[in-house]
């Protein structure tokens, strides 16, 4: 496998990373994190379910679909520990997996359409396909764990908020969003290393082009001094015959 090559990997790649970043987006704008479901023993009036967000909380009797509550302004007076670090750590994971996406999208566009003999003079500001698919695996990794660390914290966290009041909390189905779509990263940031340990050796450091110069160059190269100094040597030592008339 080349490195100068667009491979199955890393398209694959990236549209596993798109995926994920997606099911991320998902995760963050829906109002499923936490259900908070009350009981009445009432007959004449229905349970009341709570929906809490990371932005929005609704409120639904059981049977509609419409919010009876809706509060637009819940991310600023949220008052659950682990909703309020998602907050911030959603967004950074996102953020962290479209640079990669855009790094890895630098990578193939290099690959695919720049010559693989560069201008010697632009030789030294070309970028490595490679580095870039190394960078952006980094990234993808560091996107998953920023995800999936306080995504898992909502089930350990929800357990503790049933010992702690009542058991009438349960967390819903963006904590799986989340949690699929940070293996989806880890996923995406595997490839991406296999595709680079299967690539040929590259020179050091390896975000310097694959090209430190123009091939051609290599073609053209004087031979070393020791076997010039051979030859001039042996040239020396062979007599001169001349035939005198």
């Amino acid at each position: 496998m080349g490195c100068r090559d667009v491979h199955a990997a890393t398209v694959l790649a990236f549209l596993s990373g798109t995926a994920s970043v997606a099911g991320l987006l998902a995760a963050v704008l829906l109002p499923n994190w936490r259900q908070m479901r009350l009981y009445t023993f009432n007959k004449n009036e229905r349970n009341v379910t709570v929906y809490s967000g990371l932005w929005i909380k609704c409120a639904r009797f059981d049977g509609s679909r419409d919010c009876v509550i809706y509060d637009p302004q819940w991310y600023t007076a949220v008052d659950q520990l682990d909703l309020r670090v998602l907050q911030f750590t959603l967004p950074l994971s996102m953020f962290t997996a479209v640079s990669a996406l855009f790094l890895c999208l630098i990578g193939m566009c290099n690959t695919a359409f720049v010559s693989t003999v560069p201008n010697i003079k632009l030789a030294k500001c070309l970028v490595n396909s490679a580095g870039c698919h190394l960078v952006a695996g980094l990234l993808f990794l560091l996107a998953c764990a920023i995800c999936l660390t306080p995504s898992v914290w909502v089930i350990f966290y929800n357990n503790y908020l049933n010992r702690k009041y009542e058991p009438i909390f349960s967390f819903d189905i963006s904590v799986f969003i989340a949690i699929a779509s940070a293996g989806g990263l880890f996923f995406t940031s595997v490839l991406l290393f296999l595709w680079y340990c299967a690539c040929k050796s590259l020179p050091s450091p390896f975000w310097q082009p694959l090209y430190s110069h123009a091939p051609s160059m290599h073609s053209y190269a004087s031979q070393p001094y020791s076997a010039r100094s051979r030859l001039s040597a042996i040239e020396i030592d062979i007599p001169v015959v001349t035939h005198a008339s």
